[in-house]
This record gives structure tokens, C-alpha cells and sequence, in this order.
């Protein structure tokens, strides 16, 4: 469904991405994973065409991304940022609406389309007509993910969603999500820094360290197996007796 080959990404002197190749299978939930600074952010906005790499190729579909097809290609990926990035003048439904109305769909199949992801995200109905100030952190994310999902996209893109959520509104949306990506069925491609989070979500683990692949697989074969020593490391340093790791 993804596919970057050689791919390398520079800021100044710094190599957020360093020769990558990776592949994300469809209809699987693939997470990134990795300390700050190690890529990860990079790599999704790679993917969606928001930024270039200095080389290499990035597929979507088996269609390469170019500056020719970036809009086209960007309608079959649906994007989540950390903190939502809702628009603060425009309601929770004009969010939701943005790209379906620049895409002038009527108002019959606009208002469908709203209703079954209300009914999806549990997101309520009497909320839509509020701005993103007037609804809680949770629902923000709700909102967000619902605009990401307007289109129907082929292509689910989250980068660290949950991350700036409290434990408890995180713990719910990370039952609701997973319900969510099993019942639509769609390739997801997630980033988090919590290994528990990705243990939870992930199909495949990619591990990801300096710009690099250090490993990937799912989160028993980076415990038993892990392919380097940063591996470990990794996720001991998060290891807690109050929550332990858990494999899906």
C-alpha cells in the first residue's frame, strides 16, 4: 500500500531520514515508534507529500508521489495530528465538511456522510455545532479523526493522537480507535513514543532510531528477539509494574 525506497530526508546539517526502505502492508495498523528527534513525524509527512525527500522515491498505491499527483494522491490519505489541527474559527462540523465541500459534494450525501462518522467515533451530535474551544481534549481528537475519515480515504495517517490526552480519555480513545481500524479495515499508519500504545495498536512495530530502521515486527519479537541492544533498552526504559506491556 506504502512503499519508500532509499529514501533520505535532511534539515541543515541534521539526517532525520538516512537511506530508508519500508514497506506498509494494506489493511494492517503499522506503528512507528522511537525516541524524539528519531524521524518518525518526518516520515509520515513524507508520506503525504508535505514534504520532499532529498532522495529516493515514495509510493502510494503503486503510484509514485510527485509534485504532479501530491493533491490527487493526498484525497486517498486521511491525516490526524497530535493536538487535532482543527481550525478554531470553523465549527466541529465545518472541520468535518472542509474537504468534502471543496470537493462540492450535495448536502444529502454531505449530511450522510457526517451522521455514520458521528455514529463511528461516538462523537455526539449535539456537540457538531460547537467551536473546537467548546468541546474537551477527547472530542477534539474525535473531530480530527472524523475530517481525516470524510473522504473515506484508503490511507489512515496519526501522528502521536493520543499524545497529548490524560491517561483516562486516553485509555478510552485507545479502545475506540482499535474498534475503529478493525470494523473499516484500512492501512494504518500511526506514530507513538509509548511501546505499550504500539503493542496495543500495531500489527507490525517498526522501531526506529537516528533516521534509521533498527527493527520491525511485532512487539513479542522485539522483546525475545531484539535485533540490536537500543532495542531493549528502549522499551526497558518504559517497562512499569503498574503497566505491564501488553501484546495484542
Amino acid at each position: 500500500m506504502i512503499r519508500l525506497e532509499d529514501v533520505s530526508k535532511t534539515y541543515s546539517s541534521i539526517k532525520a531520514i538516512n537511506s530508508m526502505s519500508l514497506t506498509i502492508n494494506p489493511r494492517k495498523t503499522t506503528v512507528l515508534i522511537g525516541p524524539s528527534g528519531c524521524g518518525k513525524s518526518t516520515l509520515i509527512r513524507l508520506i503525504i507529500g508535505l514534504i520532499k525527500p532529498d532522495k529516493g522515491y515514495v509510493y502510494v498505491k503503486e503510484e509514485m508521489l510527485t509534485p504532479d499527483n501530491v493533491l490527487s494522491l493526498r484525497q486517498k490519505l486521511g491525516y490526524v495530528i497530535q493536538d487535532g489541527g482543527l481550525f478554531p474559527h470553523l465549527t466541529a462540523r465545518e472541520n468535518v465538511l472542509l474537504m468534502a465541500k471543496y470537493l462540492n459534494w450535495q448536502n444529502d450525501r454531505l449530511r450522510m456522510r457526517v451522521t455514520e462518522l458521528c455514529s463511528l467515533t461516538k462523537f455526539p451530535v449535539d456537540a457538531l455545532d460547537r467551536y473546537p474551544v467548546q468541546i474537551s481534549g477527547g472530542q477534539r481528537q474525535r473531530v480530527s479523526l472524523m475530517r481525516a475519515l470524510m473522504l473515506d480515504p484508503d490511507i489512515l495517517l496519526l501522528d502521536e493522537p493520543l499524545g497529548a490526552l490524560d491517561p483516562l480519555i486516553r485509555f478510552e480513545l485507545q479502545n475506540d480507535l482499535r474498534e475503529i481500524f478493525h470494523t473499516l479495515g484500512k492501512t494504518v499508519v500511526m506514530v507513538t513514543h509509548d511501546i505499550g500504545e504500539a503493542g496495543f495498536f500495531g500489527d507490525s512495530i517498526v522501531v526506529i532510531k537516528d533516521g534509521h530502521i533498527v527493527q520491525q515486527g511485532r512487539l513479542m519479537d522485539l522483546v525475545r528477539t531484539p535485533a540490536d541492544p537500543f532495542v531493549t533498552s528502549f522499551i526497558n526504559a518504559q517497562r512499569s509494574p503498574l503497566a505491564p506491556l501488553g501484546e495484542k
